[in-house]
């Protein structure tokens, strides 16, 4: 982990003057390796009396960390120093899991002991088969990831001492292994087919498609190209900096909390509509709009204050520029339509509604670029998935990163218990009324 300490050389700061009182206060500025510096304001109350305001956390660096790395403005993601588009092209997604959780990629050796060890952690305790059975056959299946991902801690017991180095790595493979598990046990939940046990002999993406649409009456065979495409779609959603739901992971770690709770709490945040949900939102727009020759229409909507309407897919929080992901995603999707022999209008409405925004002067002022969910919609929906299950693929891509950012925090010997303050704006000290009275 990186220790980030102010430049001792330069002792770079800033002063801070109330100008109220005249009274003025020099801070730190602490410098990454690369990236915007931050100002050190933990002295600030204390000399001060003042807390900083910052809703939403925009402006605000929670922690240090060296795993990940965006640069919105120019459209970069780095995991460990290396672009994920290098990763997505020349890697797996266990080379990507290895590199999350130990800092680099693995050697030969290494990556077929993290394999063999992820591969046999794959079953879930058989009891916890009857666990699904107390949900409702129509439950979403986020639902039943939250409860069952929580419900881990009740299972393996010999995995949640966090003081321990050992159980915080078996509990991480744990995680990673059982999560394709979990998320296939509540698709075939959702659409009441038996349950299918892993293979050891599959790859992570191979097992996961057949543990997904495989059943027990005939052979299922999973097509190269659709497990190479579900590969790329885990390695693009593996980790991505101090977002909500990494946030909410290592909050809750903060407390000292399980891994297995932590996790499903950083799956309960995924699951709005807000952050995790957003593929499956650009779906829904793309058969709002109905037709190509409509496109142009929508598109005048979206750049209407006064409309309600909004282009999904396009823009983002943190990227003020194209989506490294989007570009991999779409060679993706061209991949598994063409692999499938379908020619879905969904996705020649999508390539049209690109082209038309990319040349629309608004779009380009406001910097409004199709992001990672523009196309991962399409390609799930063309594999066979419904739209419920895409927050769940997510959830399970999205877990390798929470548990680097849980052990990287945990590991931390500066780690405190988060605790946000706030600036309240309720009512002063009243005097109390008794019933009788008011």
């Amino acid at each position: 982990m990186n220790d980030v300490k102010p430049d001792s050389s330069t002792k770079q700061t800033v002063t801070l003057t109330d100008n109220s009182t005249g009274k003025s206060i020099e801070l730190p500025i602490l410098g990454g390796t690369v990236g915007p510096r931050a100002i050190d304001v933990r002295r600030l109350y204390a000399e001060t009396g003042c807390f900083t305001y910052d809703p939403g956390f925009t402006s605000t660096a929670s922690c240090d960390s060296a795993i990940t790395y965006i640069d919105g403005e120019v459209g970069i993601l780095m995991h460990r120093g290396y672009m994920i588009e290098d990763l997505a092209e020349h890697s797996d997604f266990m080379d990507v899991c290895y590199l999350l959780l130990h800092g680099e990629l693995p050697k030969k050796d290494e990556k077929a002991a993290f394999e063999r060890s992820i591969t046999y952690h794959t079953m879930l305790h058989e009891q916890m088969n009857y666990f699904y059975r107390g949900f409702r056959r129509d439950s979403h299946p986020m639902a039943i990831m939250v409860g069952v991902v929580g419900a881990m801690s009740a299972f393996y017991h010999d995995s949640t001492d966090i003081s321990d180095p050992h159980q915080r790595m078996v509990a991480s493979h744990r995680l990673i292994a059982k999560m394709p598990t979990i998320a296939a046990m509540a698709y075939k939940f959702s659409v009441g087919q038996p349950f299918v046990y892993p293979r050891n002999d599959l790859s992570y993406a191979e097992n996961f498609l057949y543990m997904t649409f495989s059943v027990p009456c005939e052979e299922y065979k999973v097509s190269p190209v659709l497990a190479r495409a579900m590969d790329r779609i885990f390695i693009l959603h593996a980790d991505h900096e101090q977002n909500a739901s990494t946030s909410t992971v290592r909050i809750s770690g903060s407390s000292n909390a399980n891994p297995f709770a932590c996790i499903a709490a950083g799956c309960a945040s995924l699951w709005g509509p807000a952050h995790g949900g957003a593929n499956e939102a650009v779906l829904q727009m793309l058969q709002e709009i109905g037709t190509k020759d409509r496109i142009p229409e929508f598109v005048e909507r979206a750049k209407d204050r006064d409309d309600p309407f909004r282009l999904m897919g396009f823009g983002h929080r943190v990227y003020k520029n194209y989506d490294p992901r989007a570009k991999v995603m779409q060679k993706s999707c061209h991949e598994v339509l063409g692999e499938l022999g379908i020619n879905d209008p969904l996705l020649e409405m999508a390539m049209e509604l690109e082209r038309l925004a990319l040349q629309d002067e608004y779009f380009i002022e406001k910097k409004l670029f199709p992001n990672v969910d523009f196309y991962s919609g399409i390609i799930l929906k063309a594999m066979g998935f419904p739209t419920s299950m895409f927050t769940v693929l997510f959830a399970l891509a999205r877990t390798v990163g929470w548990v680097a950012q849980w052990r990287e925090m945990i590991e931390d010997p500066s780690q405190r218990i988060s605790r946000p303050r706030q600036l309240y704006n309720g009512q002063t000290k009243r005097d109390y009324v008794p019933l009788d009275q008011r």
